[in-house]
């Protein structure tokens, strides 16, 4: 019994390790500029996908090569998450500050698209995106340059725009003409794609009579060098500095010369770069699909909100704790320690599942809600007000 317990704490902190390492993200995206960010999930499935086309490629070059792709997918992860989130912030979201329902409407939006998109990208519409992204925006660019450009800007967009998808529909149908299935074949299609983790890190730690995988042992420092690394930057470095003044107080940070607009967008690429990041350590733990985000982005939003808004520390404990007793009950470890007290174990037997150890688990959430609503560390001081 002491044996099953420590197995599912063990289990219950690598899915915590988990979900803080994009909790950290969206803490930091939240509690800097109100964003409800629907699509973060999505980023974590970018992340994944990265980690998934690394390891084919490092396939590709053989051993010893193969068994260090995961190094090298980390910081491709954090990238690609990294630039989506910034695409996202300059594209959608810095028009709707201070609009929340619009906000989270527009991401529902933007993940809805990311998850199509994986599932159906191939080379004509990747060349159809390129070439169109070339088109509009390099047209957009050269004329902005001349003086009467917000006097002619409507025409622009309403010539360019139509003009520019034209080329790039006529463009990619000539080429799947031509190339048949070679262009138009799905990369990945809407089947979940496998990363197998590497040789060194298949193995098991015994300690105490429990197996602790080395897979889930590299997630969890994994996530004590993000926390860390997040931590040394924001206390340490300038820009680091830059996001706590914007966090405390906009108003004066843009006065005292912050430049809040470019504050917002690194802190919303620093977030979806931890996204990615998380992606990468859940492909490690599964297979990888189009909604691989969306089993984590809610629990992930319970974070953020239970360990109060825009706190660090409170992100952490709350991680570790849901991420635990999802797993303990989820997995049924739970109701078989209570087995002397039968009316609790056959209560906790009727939610030893996936779904219904996350209605648990929620239902916990609400009642913790409702004696501190502002989670386990509130915002306290001049945060509030600003």
């Amino acid at each position: 019994m002491l044996t099953g317990l420590l197995d599912g704490l063990f289990s219950g902190i690598s899915i915590g390790a988990v979900l803080l390492i994009a909790a950290l993200g969206l803490a930091i995206v939240f509690g800097l500029m109100g964003v409800i960010n629907m699509a973060h999930g999505e980023l974590m499935m970018l992340g994944a996908y990265t980690t998934f086309v690394v390891q084919n490629g490092f396939k590709q070059l053989g051993s010893p090569w193969a068994e260090t792709y995961i190094l090298f997918a980390l910081p491709l992860a954090f990238l690609v998450a990294g630039i989506a989130g910034l695409i996202l912030e300059r594209g959608v979201i810095r028009f709707l500050y201070g609009r929340p329902l619009e906000t989270l409407l527009a991401t529902w939006g933007v993940s809805l698209i990311l998850q199509q998109f994986v599932r159906s990208i191939n080379w004509v519409l990747l060349i159809g995106i390129v070439l169109f992204c070339l088109l509009f925006f390099g047209a957009m660019w050269i004329l902005s340059r001349r003086a009467d450009f917000e006097r002619i800007r409507g025409w622009v967009v309403a010539v360019m725009l139509p003009l520019s998808l034209g080329i790039a529909a006529v463009t990619g149908s000539v080429l799947s003409q031509m190339y048949k299935l070679a262009v138009t074949q799905p990369w990945f299609g809407a089947q979940n794609v496998n990363v197998t983790a590497p040789k060194w890190l298949r193995g098991n730690l015994p300690i105490f009579g429990v197996s602790l995988p080395f897979t889930r042992l590299f997630i969890i420092a994994l996530t004590i060098l993000c926390v860390a690394g997040v931590y040394i930057f924001l206390q340490r470095s300038t820009w680091g500095l830059r996001i706590r003044a914007v966090t405390q107080n906009r108003s004066m940070s843009a006065c005292l010369g912050i430049p809040t607009a470019k504050v917002d967008a690194l802190t919303f690429a620093l977030g979806s770069g931890l996204a990615g990041v998380a992606g990468c350590a859940v492909s490690l733990l599964g297979s990888v699909g189009p909604n691989t985000g969306q089993n984590y982005i809610v629990n992930t939003f319970m974070v953020v909100v239970v360990g109060g808004v825009g706190k660090l520390v409170g992100s952490m404990v709350a991680a570790l704790a849901i991420g635990t007793a999802d797993y303990l009950i989820g997995s049924g470890t739970l109701a078989l320690l209570l087995t002397p007290v039968k009316p609790l174990a056959d209560f906790f037997t009727f939610f030893a599942t996936t779904s219904m150890a996350k209605v648990m688990v929620f239902a916990l959430i609400i009642a913790f809600l409702q004696v501190r609503p502002g989670g386990i560390f509130p915002q306290k001081g001049r945060s509030v007000d600003a």
